[in-house]
């Protein structure tokens, strides 16, 4: 395996690079039947296209999906799917530089490390780029998930050090970083703002929360619920750590504090973040990931160049200066690229 490929029965493998014509995916395993359109793909794109917020790139992307297999009359026929999302706005020019150098934080250091080359335009392969492909196939797989009424939504909890104190869904896309709390987008702005003058990025906290999962998804031992989610929104570039319910906190608990009592109508407290034992237990399925600071940053800095011999380099092109809020959708497509997954898996032995 060569690490493009995830899911075992809804199985989706992403392929193009950020300088590339084009990147896209290939999505095997999807049932037939589903309603499914472009212009429904390219819609949940635009969440994470770029050059739409202020403090983010100024790349602009139309993002649109076009449908190259798997869907005839506006259904799916169960073959695979092939999506297309063409690349408009490419200046590789401004990269010409890091040919020769490594930028700090990014993967060019690894990438030369395992391959002996590197697409130095923008990262290649390595790129955030990719992951319009992931959110292209996780608004198919939420057409699977529609069929058992199954909702995915995802919002920020943190930005650079700006924590959230309630969390109002109906406000999360009314501001540009995704916010659930419209006291707290000021202080969000105000802090993206003064990192921003100083050529500096920030980090985050996003969560992610599931509603009518049902129980019993999910595999005993390695292939855990909580442990595929985990490495889904760990193979997002930007995230960092992933925690599941009371997370972290479970560690200063006792045993009477984060059990979870099971009453007639269901669980009296959510510790365990909808998942017990690998297995989903009915509840929410609520999870977070911490996000780090995009790396590129107009600050000069340390670094090598191919022969080892030190440099210094202040990252040029266009960037965000966090990831945040369009990583949010990412990890809502890796959520439910997971969930699609082990319902079928589910189907096969019930």
């Amino acid at each position: 395996m060569a690490g493009n490929t995830f899911g075992q029965v809804f199985r989706v493998t992403t392929w193009g690079e950020s300088h590339g014509p084009a990147l896209g995916v290939v999505i095997d395993g999807c049932p037939p039947g589903l309603p499914l359109a472009a212009e429904e793909i390219t819609l949940a794109l635009a969440r994470r296209r770029p050059g739409v917020q202020a403090h983010a790139t100024s790349r602009k992307e139309p993002d649109r999906v076009e449908i190259l297999s798997g869907v005839f009359e506006g259904r799916t026929t169960g073959t695979p799917i092939s999506l297309i999302i063409f690349n408009r706005d490419v200046r590789s020019r401004d990269y010409d530089e890091m040919r020769e150098l490594f930028r700090p934080g990014h993967g060019d250091f690894t990438y030369q490390a395992k391959y002996g080359l590197r697409d130095h335009r923008g990262g290649g392969r390595a790129s955030a780029r990719e992951t319009a492909a992931r959110v292209a196939a996780g608004a198919v797989a939420q057409k699977l998930l529609d069929r058992d009424n199954i909702t995915v939504i995802g919002y920020t909890v943190e930005l650079g050090g700006v924590r959230v104190n309630r969390v109002d869904e109906a406000a999360i896309w009314d501001n540009p970083f995704a916010c659930p709390d419209p006291e707290a987008v000021a202080a969000m702005t105000a802090r993206v703002k003064e990192v921003q003058t100083q050529g500096d990025s920030l980090g985050g906290i996003v969560e992610v929360r599931v509603r009518g999962c049902p129980a019993g998804l999910g595999e005993p031992v390695f292939d855990k619920l909580d442990a595929v989610l985990a490495q889904a929104l760990m193979s997002v570039g930007a995230v960092k750590g992933v925690e599941i319910g009371a997370g972290f906190a479970a560690a200063r608990m006792r045993g009477s504090e984060h059990n979870d009592p099971l009453l007639p109508g269901g669980f009296a407290s959510n510790h365990a973040g909808g998942i017990l034992a690998g297995i989903s237990n009915g509840a929410d399925i609520i999870l977070r990931a911490a996000v780090k600071p995009i790396p590129s940053i107009s600050r000069e800095q340390d670094t090598i160049d191919l022969e080892g011999r030190p440099r210094r380099l202040v990252v040029k092109g266009r960037h965000d200066v966090s990831a945040i809020p369009r990583i949010v959708p990412v990890l809502e497509a890796m959520v439910r690229l997971t969930l699609a997954d082990f319902l079928l898996r589910q189907r096969a032995i019930r």
